[in-house]
Order: structure tokens, then sequence, then C-alpha cells
């Protein structure tokens, strides 16, 4: 078996210019074989992958995706990582690292055939305490040649708060349980010390316990079709095509960023506040300094650590900057460990983004990353130019609810009625989504007939937000408002850190996105719901509970007053409404350049209003997009004049 040196792969030519006779001597296989086999490991981790998600008990693994698989080559290759699942790339990340990690730490010598290896801690895996990551060492003969690991989300891990989504924590005890690596099974036997020190410290044990004994099953799934490629492959060609596929993603970042001209591009974006109070904001710094194929990202200058659960670790750190550059890069590409290989990071310790225990409690680290991704594009839009890429709506705007029954059983909903569901931003290729979720959640939106199944829920409305999203050449995606009606009392959780400023950025000439805000609508004086509409005045009967608010409407305004969101949001009434409205997301190109056609589309799908139409694109409108929507024209000579008019008043 070869293995390439680093000075060697340096020196060589690329993959595609290799001979056959040079190709079987660098990765132990052939060209068709290496191929077969990268597939193969796509493969393998989404049939893991399926194995939870048919099996799961829990929704935000059912119904969320809330979770990674990766296969991992053995040590003495320094731990490669060809494939991960298309489920959360935040957790695939932080994957890539956390296996090595607590490999490391328990010790290799110490595991056998049949072992499962569990850690959570946010400090040693990424993440935060509910995210378990189960890996599995896979053994020919005496010999670990692989290892398969799942990183996936529980319902609970204990601390002060049912479900754990909380930016109210403030240090590691109050966080949930630490698992420092340790075994689950134990060579095929379920451990009992740690199967009992998970129990006597969680809520929905119910829920858990099956949950994990899927995630064991998928592993021994994933085990078994590692033995069957290495039984038809060889060991030799196994590891080869490993190597051969974080080269060639490491290859591809190389180029891509080879072709951008060297060059220091700096950008500052933060979130709102933390769970103590509003006085203190974020910012998370980002210098990009670019040179020949390889670019190092400085964190220097980021704002020190919070006072509550809103941190992040440097995993989360390497694994953001690392989706940032892949869509401008390799877009294409698989998403492995080699795309990180040209990439440097300097992250300060004790930072936002690289808090430190016990007082940099790190929970709501998704919160961060979308920061950092976001904050490397605004840094990255000078230097790209019409390759830019828009901001999303920035938040997950996460909302959790929990409760108990009628007969005393617990309920929570985690995950489903928030604004979880939101916008991208615009690039050159074309129009944004807005029924999306984030730039680094591949997660999946719930059925309302599960959500309402289990929780005392009624899904009012979930429809997007007419003029909020940022105009251009492309449009971006709209915000989002869903309205969902409580029936009986809960606890509410509300994730919003990013209303403050405009998230949703325009690039290239393009528009920004507008702002949304969280609302609740108590029942009327008989206690019966009172069903807000969705026009500006409908706000007034509610009370705001997050959002850059106008204090005479009570709607979104960016010159309004902050309202703080965790000031409010505890207990609501039986039959209340909650409202979430995500942020808009940002366009690309000049808003009067827009193809007149294509706004008229937008009006009709009422994304975009008759008003909007000659506000933010120039074009005037006529028609009633409810009623009529195919009677929806275009004023042709009436938008050339408008067009001319706001080029002149340079609009």
């Amino acid at each position: 078996m070869t293995i390439t040196t680093q000075q060697e792969r340096a020196e060589r030519r690329l993959i595609r210019d290799l001979d056959d006779r040079a190709f079987r001597s660098h990765y132990d296989c052939d060209r068709y074989t290496a191929t077969v086999l990268g597939n193969r490991f796509d493969y393998l981790v989404e049939h893991m992958s399926a194995r939870l998600l048919t099996g799961a008990f829990s929704p935000v693994l059912r119904d969320f995706y809330d979770l990674a698989c990766t296969i991992a080559g053995p040590p003495e290759l320094g731990y490669p990582v060809p494939a991960a699942s298309n489920g959360i790339v935040l957790m695939a990340g932080t994957t890539i690292d956390a296996v090595p990690n607590m490999v490391s730490e328990y010790g290799v010598d110490r595991l056998r055939p049949g072992d499962v290896l569990i850690a959570n801690d946010p400090y040693r895996t990424g993440n935060h305490n509910n995210d378990l990551v189960f890996t599995r060492p896979v053994f020919v003969g005496d010999a670990i040649v692989a290892f398969v690991t799942l990183n996936a989300h529980q319902l609970d891990m204990g601390g002060t708060v049912p479900g754990g989504f909380s930016a109210t924590k403030q240090n590691v005890f109050e966080n949930g349980l630490v698992l420092s690596p340790r075994l689950l099974v134990r060579q095929g036997e379920n451990v009992p010390e740690t199967w009992s020190v998970i129990f006597d410290n969680v809520r929905m044990a119910e829920v858990l316990y099956p949950d994990m004994l899927t995630v064991c099953s998928s592993l021994e799934l994933g085990e078994r079709l590692v033995h069957e490629s290495i039984d038809r492959y060889g060991l030799a060609a196994f590891h080869g095509a490993m190597r051969y596929a974080t080269d060639a993603a490491a290859e591809r970042m190389a180029l891509g960023m080879a072709e951008l001209p060297d060059g220091d591009w700096e950008a500052e974006h933060g979130v709102d506040c933390d769970g103590v109070d509003d006085t203190e904001s974020y910012p998370v710094h980002v210098a990009i300094r670019k040179r020949g194929d390889r670019i190092e990202v400085d964190f220097s200058g980021t704002h020190r650590q919070a006072r509550t659960s809103i941190n992040a670790t440097v995993w989360e750190v390497k694994t953001a900057i690392g989706v940032a550059l892949k869509y401008n890069f390799d877009p294409r590409g698989r998403f492995n460990s080699g795309l990180f290989r040209n990439i440097d990071i300097v992250v300060p310790e004790g930072t936002v983004v690289s808090a430190l225990p016990p007082d940099g409690a790190v929970f709501l680290y998704f919160e961060q990353s979308q920061v950092i991704l976001a904050t490397a594009l605004m840094a990255l839009e000078r230097a790209l130019g019409d390759r830019a890429i828009a901001g999303d709506r920035a938040g997950t705007n996460l909302h959790t609810a929990f409760g108990s029954w009628p007969d005393g059983r617990p309920w929570v909903s985690a995950m489903q009625c928030g604004g979880e569901i939101g916008p991208y931003g615009a690039n050159r290729h074309g129009d944004a989504d807005t029924q999306c979720m984030s730039y680094l959640a591949n997660g999946v939106a719930p059925s309302v007939e599960a959500v309402e199944k289990e929780s005392p829920v009624v899904m009012l409305r979930h429809e997007p937000v007419p003029d909020t999203a940022g105009p251009g050449v492309h449009r971006g995606g709209n915000a989002m408002l869903r309205d969902t009606l409580w029936l009986t009392d809960a606890m509410h959780s509300i994730i919003e850190l990013r209303h403050r400023s405009v998230t949703g950025f325009g690039v290239h000439g393009g528009g920004s996105g507008v702002n949304g805000g969280v609302w609740i609508f108590p029942p009327d004086e008989t206690g019966e719901p009172a069903i807000p509409a969705t026009d500006r005045a409908s706000f007034a009967a509610g009370t705001a509970w997050a959002g850059v608010i106008d204090p005479d409407s009570n709607a979104p305004s960016a010159d309004g007053e902050y309202r703080y969101p965790f000031a409010n949001a505890n207990t609501s009434s039986s039959q209340s409404v909650l409202r979430y409205i995500t942020n808009g997301a940002g366009g690309w190109g000049d808003p009067l350049e827009r193809d007149p056609d294509l706004v008229r589309r937008d009006v009709r799908d009422e994304y975009v209003t008759i008003e909007g139409a000659a506000r933010l694109y120039g074009v005037v409108v006529s028609g009633d997009p409810h009623y009529d929507p195919e009677g929806v024209r275009v004023d042709e000579r009436a938008t050339q004049e408008l067009r001319a008019r706001l080029r002149s008043e340079g609009v």
C-alpha cells in the first residue's frame, strides 16, 4: 500500500494528468475502482441515515433530519473522511474532527470489534450537548480499517431547560449532561453504567432509548457495508479510494481558490444580544487573506465569549468557513475532509466563536455558525464581484414549547412551529428559494399532520410575506410567516438573535431583505382564539416578543424599537396564537435591470405587491393578483418612464 506524503502531493501533477500507472501507484487501484468506491462511500452513509430516519421516534430526527453520518479511515491514514451524508452539514463538518478527538483520548489500542464509542462535549466534538456522536471501529483481523459514525441529536440531554434550547444558560453545569469519550457498547454488549448515567440525567427516556438502539443498528449496517466493500475490492483499494476522494476534493478547492486574485478582505457582523440582557452585542471579525491556492481566515478582533450559551467552538468555525468557501469555489464537489486542506484558520481563545469552559457555555452554536458564514460572504463580496452570494435570513429562528397533557404526560414541540423554514439569498444563477432552512442546515420541514398529532397546536398559516425579499436582477427569498394556535398553556423558548441589523444583505447592487420578528396574540375576552389577519393593522392586537418594532403599529419596522427576545417569552395562555416572521434574504444585481415580466410573475404569485413592484423594481403593474392572477399586466411604457426617473434620482 502506498501512502502519499504531503510533499509528494505538492510536487505532483493534477490527478487528471496522471496516467493509469501513476494513478495506480498513488492510490493502489485504478480510476474506475476509485470512482465506484467513492460513490459507494456516499451510498454507505446515506443508507446509515435512512436506517435511523425510518426507525427514529424523536421528531427532531425523524422529521427534521438533525443528524449526520460519516465514514473515516484509520489513524495511520490521518482519519480521512471521504463522504458525509446529506443531513445537517454543521454536524457533518464537526464530526470530521470529533472522531479523531474521541479515539485519541479514549485510546485506539483499547478499542475492540463490536465497540461503540460516544461523546457529546462541545469542546471535544463540536455542536452542543444534545448532539451525541456515536462511532464504531471497523476491524479486519486485529487492525482498525475504518470508523462509521453517526452524529445524532437527542431530544433531551438534561440541563435546566427541557430540550436544552435556551439562550439563558450561563455555564456548562446548567447546560446539560457532558459525556467524555466512553464506550456505550463493548464488543457487542451494552455497557450498563454508560446507559445508566445517560438515563439518570435526561428527560423523555422513552424516546431516547429506542433512538439510541436504532443508531447502534445503523452503525452495524455501516460496518457490514464496509466489510462488503473490502471483500469485493480489497483493503488497499478501499483505503486508496478514501485518499483519492479527499485528494480530489482538496484539488478542486485549490483550483477554485487559485482563480481568485490575491488580496485581503475584512468584514464584521454579529448577534444582537445574549441571554442576560441586550446591553451587549457580539460582533465576529473576519479577515480573509488569499495568496495563490491558499486562504487564511483570521478571527482576531472577535468579541469575547458571551455570558450565556450562545457561544460556539473552533470546530464550528472550521465547518462554517469550509462551507462558505466551498459555496464559492467548489459548489458541485463532494463535502469531505479534503476541502479544508488549503484553508488556514486563526482563532484566538475565549471568543464568542471559540468559547472555553466552564463559563463559555455552548448550545446555540448554530447561530454563531450562521454569523461566521455570513461574515465570510460579506468579506468576499468585493473580491468575488458577480460571483458573490447574498445573505440569507441568517438566524435559525428555532422555537421550542413544552407542557403537559391533561393526564399529566409531558409533551415537547422542538423545532417545528417557529421560523425554521425561511429564505436563501440570490446569486448570479437566479432567484432564491423561499421555503428553505439555512446555508448550513439541510433539515426537512416536518409535516403539519405530524406536528398537530404530537403537540397541542394547530397550524394556521405558513406563507411568504410580500415585499420582504431583497430586490435585484435576481430576487432574494421572501420572509416566511407562520401562525400557530396553542390549545393549552405552554412554555415557549424562542431563538431570535439577528434582528437589530440587516441580515439578508444584497450583493452586486442588489437590495437587502426586510427583517421580521415574533408576536403572541392572546385570546379574546371570552377566552376564544383571536385569529389575527396578516396586514400591518393586525399586529396591534399582539405583544411583540422579538424584533425591531414600530411602537405605534406594533409591526416590524427598520426605524422601530428593539424588543429583547428573552424578556417575555415564557408562559402563553391557552388559545393563544404565536406568530413568527423570518428575515427576508438579499437580492443580486440592480433591481432596475430585472426583467419586468419576472416582476409581473412575482406580483401574480403575491411575492411582490403592485406598490412594491413600482417602489422596488420600477415596474408598473395593473390587475388583481388575488382574484385574477392571470390578468396581471405590465404597462411597458409607464415602466420605462418610471425606471428612467428612478435612475436619474439615483434610486
